[in-house]
Order: C-alpha cells, then sequence, then structure tokens
C-alpha cells in the first residue's frame, strides 16, 4: 500500500498545479468570494469540486472512450461550454468599464444551491476535462496496479481539489483580499474578463 501511494505522487503533483492554476474555474471562486460572501464562494468550489469528480468516474469507468466515440455530444458540450465562457466574460468586462463599485458579478446574486450548480456547470462544460483524468489515470495506472489503485488516486485528488478550490474560497473572502480588490478592481476585472474570452473563444475553436 505505502509503495502504491509513492508511485502515485506524480499523479498527485500534477493535479495539484493543474487544479491550482488559474482558470475559468477558480476565477469564478475568487469573483464570488469578494462580491458574494464565503458560504456561497464555498458552495460554488464544492460544485467546481463535483464536476471534477464526475469527469474522475467517466475517465475510471471507461465511459469516456464510449463518449468520444459520440462526435455530436462533445460538440454540444463544447458550444454550451464555450457560450457560458462567453459571457461570463462579457459580465466581467462590463464591470470592469463600470465606475466606482461597478456590478460586480460575473456570476450574478444567487443561493448556494444555485451555486453549487453553476459551479458543476463550470467544469461539466469543459470536455477536455476528461482528457486531463484520462491522462491522470494512465500516468498512475501500470499493468500490474492492483485493485485499490483508481480509489485511492480519486479520493487523494478529491482531498486535494477540496483544499484548493475551498481555499480560494476562504482566502478570496477575508478582508484584506476585499480591500486589495477595491483597489485593484477595474484591471482584476479586466484580466477576469480577457481570461474568459481566451478560454471560450478557444473552446469553440478546437476540434472535437
Amino acid at each position: 500500500m505505502t509503495n502504491q501511494i509513492y508511485h502515485l505522487l506524480p499523479v498527485f503533483a500534477a493535479y495539484l498545479i493543474a487544479i491550482a492554476s488559474p482558470g475559468p474555474s477558480t476565477l469564478a471562486i475568487m469573483g464570488v468570494a469578494m462580491h458574494q460572501g464565503r458560504p456561497r464562494a464555498v458552495a460554488l468550489a464544492l460544485g467546481v469540486v463535483t464536476g471534477s469528480l464526475f469527469w474522475a468516474v467517466l475517465a475510471a469507468s471507461g465511459i469516456s472512450t464510449a463518449l468520444t466515440a459520440y462526435a455530436e455530444a462533445i460538440f454540444a458540450i463544447k458550444v454550451a461550454g464555450g457560450l457560458y465562457l462567453l459571457y461570463l466574460a462579457w459580465k466581467s468586462a462590463r464591470s470592469a468599464l463600470a465606475r466606482g463599485s461597478g456590478q460586480t458579478a460575473m456570476i450574478p446574486l444567487a443561493g448556494k444551491w444555485a451555486l453549487y450548480c453553476k459551479g458543476m456547470v463550470l467544469h461539466l462544460s469543459n470536455p477536455k476535462a476528461v482528457l486531463g483524468w484520462i491522462a491522470i489515470m494512465s500516468l498512475g495506472l501500470r499493468p500490474d496496479a492492483p485493485s485499490y489503485t483508481i480509489p485511492i488516486m480519486m479520493a487523494g485528488c478529491a482531498v486535494l481539489g477540496m483544499i484548493v478550490n475551498v481555499g480560494y474560497a476562504l482566502i478570496f473572502s477575508t478582508s484584506v483580499m476585499g480591500r486589495a480588490y477595491q483597489k485593484a478592481r477595474r484591471v482584476i476585472e479586466g484580466m477576469f474578463a480577457a481570461i474568459f474570452g481566451y478560454a471560450g473563444i478557444r473552446l469553440l475553436l478546437s476540434r472535437p
């Protein structure tokens, strides 16, 4: 068991780097934390983690192989995800151009359950996420790997996902980060708009 966990350390390191890097999901968590408070940001973060684990289950069960055979389904998911990211880019750009405190609503004010669902949509609308999980599974699995390898991988990544995403929600909901944000609000919102827009256009133009 100990040797197997040691073998999976590169898997956990790769996953940690991937989820900690700035992207649409992490930026959305940061924005909600600063504008709507800690409980709502945590709800969004939990939705993101749930979406990630959904793709993990698909990758582990082999259903992802079947999904790749249905180009229409992948295309529909890709279009929906790209349009949603462009919508977030528009919301952020409008906030960046607003005077004063701005209409900081890249994700509109909503209840915790609604934000949890939006977190899942953010992650599930990116079909490349399942490809990332396939890569992670390939990195951690060997022909002689014991049957408990996949559960250990998924459990470890789930814990890391919780720590990173909920950590973003907790850190960026503090008063210190709130004051820092107000000083650089327009720049930060502009950055959000650029990254969301780039991600949305790239997703729409990418090949199936």
